[in-house]
């Protein structure tokens, strides 16, 4: 038996035709998805207020303590007089001139040294005079008087120590050395060897101050240097 199928019935023939369509629908709805807008949801909590009374502090009210009283100052006694005979002798008698006038010429007043005070004077250390103290003899006779009589201690010499002290002294005012002390040492028993030396040398010729002896400090090096 022979189908009766007409032309206009073949769907083949519009095959090419629903394909497009299907891509023209499919473009539409991928389009509009992506066109349309998500929004997050936005969560909102209620806030309540709360008033919140707080109870003052009720601040006690202190009393002063009283101080004990004090007792009334004692009375005041009354100044006595005493006679005292008039024999003190003055020193300084001061004559006055009533005739005197603005020519007249009055003798030059000198006031008296005050107790103790030369005995200031002469206790004061100068640390720079007119003239230098010096010893007898000069430099050379104190180099050759030191050379003479250090004896380089062992413990220095075994530890090869080496090097210069600086010893401090008072030359006094009659050239006697004191208050001999360690300015810069090196140890080794070098320091104490530069005391025991300072200690042994003769009378210095002492430093002035205005034509003056006086007191002056003085610094001297020694140096302690190993002999191959």
């Amino acid at each position: 038996m022979k189908e009766k199928k007409t032309p206009k019935a073949n769907l083949e023939n519009k095959r090419t035709l629903f394909i497009q369509i299907g891509m023209i629908v499919a473009l539409a709805c991928t389009y509009f998805a992506f066109e349309v807008k998500s929004y997050d949801a936005i969560v909102v909590e209620e806030i309540q207020r709360e008033a919140i009374f707080e109870e003052e502090e009720m601040v006690e009210i202190t009393q002063q303590e009283k101080l004990p009283e004090l007792p009334p100052p004692p009375p005041q006694q009354p100044l006595i007089f005493q006679e005292v005979e008039d024999d003190v002798e003055v020193e300084d008698v001061i004559e006055l001139d009533a005739e005197a006038d603005a020519f007249t010429e009055m003798p030059e007043w000198t006031p008296h040294a005050v107790a103790g005070e030369e005995n200031i004077e002469e206790e004061e250390i100068f640390e720079i005079v007119e003239k230098e103290p010096s010893y007898p003899g000069g430099d050379a006779a104190r180099l050759t008087f030191l050379k003479n009589n250090i004896k380089y201690p062992q413990i220095a010499r075994e530890a090869g120590i080496q090097g210069t002290v600086f010893v401090g002294f008072v030359v006094e005012r009659d050239g006697s050395i004191s208050n001999v002390s360690i300015v810069r040492g090196i140890g080794g028993g070098c320091d104490e060897e530069a005391i025991r030396v300072a200690k042994m040398m003769p009378k210095w010729n002492p430093g002035e101050q205005r034509g003056k002896a006086v007191r002056v400090n003085y610094r001297m090096p020694i140096k302690f240097i190993l002999q191959d």
